[in-house]
């Protein structure tokens, strides 16, 4: 088995906090016999490897520790405690501008950030123009960088980073401030640094691009380690504690209800549930079956494009429920969140539930043509409205079906239902006439 090309062992990193700076030069002054400050550890005790041509995530939130940690692997920080290791050349996107010199031009800043990295005058010479046609900031590479707006700041950096041939990228939530256009471009140029076996440490809010190009992910909370492991293990857990942590029950006061009535039971009960991937709610409601159905009721093996579906749930209260909330996920080969729906978001208020209830859910879908591949169900119940929930059950991939092949090419993931004319005159509307006064 290769070598790492990143280590940590038992990396702590702490900063001095000063209630005032006053108290910095007391402190200095003592030669630093009197202590007037008081440590904040980004980092505790973090031990991890990271392997030549590996994909590596991280997330978490904010404050939890990820950049001071992206900084270390940079050499920009050093560790308080610890060992970090570091083979390879590394190129680093991290805060905006970061290694730009504002009074600098662009092309300026392109030669001096490319020798820091170790390229000779003639290197750069020579992939100047490549990395100018990436950038597509036209003229204004020859404007100081202090000119510059943030999305342009970060079109050069990312430019000059994978320019530089770099044998270990890391990519900061800095690509969250670029357009669309350019973001779009930067992911699939990511993707082609991961096929030629460059070493990418990513870290992003953006869970659909983790999922997408993440061969391993780690969690850092609070600056230690909460999760590491394959990425939908450790996403499925991040997410589970955002959702719990993010979806603050706003308590309503709650009319009077019988605790003597006897309990709602749907007609027709699914009471099945395929697959657990993971699982996670505050129990006190669940979901108890998924099925996908037919028009007539019967089990669907095999997705057929543009055709109906329905998505059948069934779920059980263990407490009084005010306000419930059934739903899916629907998610694709690649684990990404590819859509789905709830009945507050079909407008379709549930009532109330009370303890032993069972409600059954239908959802009729109707297909678009998708690219032929695997589709999971997630199944949900939530108790709140859209904005402020508490959820009580979450179930990954609890169903997963194949989609039949379309009889046309699908470009991309689906094809857009449209009506082709040709020459055609678009009618405009005719022009309201104004009022008679006679």
């Amino acid at each position: 088995m290769p070598d790492p090309v990143v280590s940590f062992e038992g990396v702590s990193k702490s900063y001095p906090i000063y209630d005032s700076p006053g108290d910095r030069l007391k402190e200095l002054l003592s030669f630093n016999r009197l202590r007037y400050h008081r440590d904040f550890w980004a980092l505790q005790g973090v031990t991890f490897d990271i392997k030549p041509g590996e994909t590596f995530c991280i997330i978490g939130e904010n404050g939890s520790g990820k950049s001071t940690l992206l900084q270390i692997i940079a050499g920009i920080l050093t560790p308080t405690s610890g060992a970090a290791k570091i083979h390879g050349r590394v190129a680093a996107l991290l805060e905006l501008g970061s290694g730009f010199n504002p009074e600098f031009s662009g092309r300026d800043n392109v030669y001096l950030n490319a020798a820091i990295l170790g390229l000779s005058s003639a290197e750069i010479d020579r992939r100047y123009n490549d990395i100018a046609a990436f950038a597509e900031i036209g003229e204004f590479i020859h404007q100081p960088v202090k000119t510059y707006s943030s999305g342009m700041v970060v079109r050069l950096a990312f430019s000059v980073a994978i320019h530089v041939d770099p044998q270990i990228l890391l990519v900061d939530e800095a690509l969250a401030v670029g357009d669309i256009y350019f973001r779009q471009r930067c992911m699939r140029k990511v993707h082609d640094l991961r096929q030629n076996g460059v070493t990418i440490v990513f870290v992003s809010h953006a869970i659909g691009d983790v999922k997408a190009i993440g061969d391993r992910t780690m969690w850092l909370d609070k600056g230690s380690i909460r999760e590491i492991g394959t990425t939908d293990a450790v996403v499925a857990k991040y997410l589970a504690a955002m959702v719990e942590k993010d979806s603050t029950y706003i308590q309503q006061k709650k009319p009077e209800r019988s605790l003597t009535r006897s309990s709602t039971r749907a007609p027709e009960i699914v009471d099945t549930i395929p697959n657990i991937d993971h699982r996670y709610g505050d129990g006190r409601a669940e979901v108890i079956g998924i099925a996908i159905l037919d028009g007539f009721g019967r089990p669907v093996h095999l997705l057929e494009p543009a055709s109906r579906i329905v998505v059948r749930i069934s779920v059980r209260a263990n407490e009084e429920i005010e306000l419930p909330i059934v739903g899916f996920m629907l998610r694709n080969h690649l684990g990404i969140d590819f859509a789905g729906t709830n009945t507050a978001r079909e407008g379709h208020q549930l009532p109330p539930m009370a303890p032993g209830d069972i409600f059954t859910v239908d959802f009729h879908v109707d297909l678009p043509e998708l690219y032929p591949a695997f589709f999971s169900f997630s199944p949900a119940l939530a108790d709140g409205t859209l904005h402020h929930y508490r959820n009580c059950d979450w179930i990954d991939n609890a169903i997963t079906l194949q989609m039949g092949h379309s009889e046309g090419q699908i470009y991309g993931y689906l094809h857009l239902p449209c009506r082709v004319e040709v020459n055609a005159t678009l009618q405009t509307p005719s022009p309201t006439p104004e009022p008679s006064l006679g």
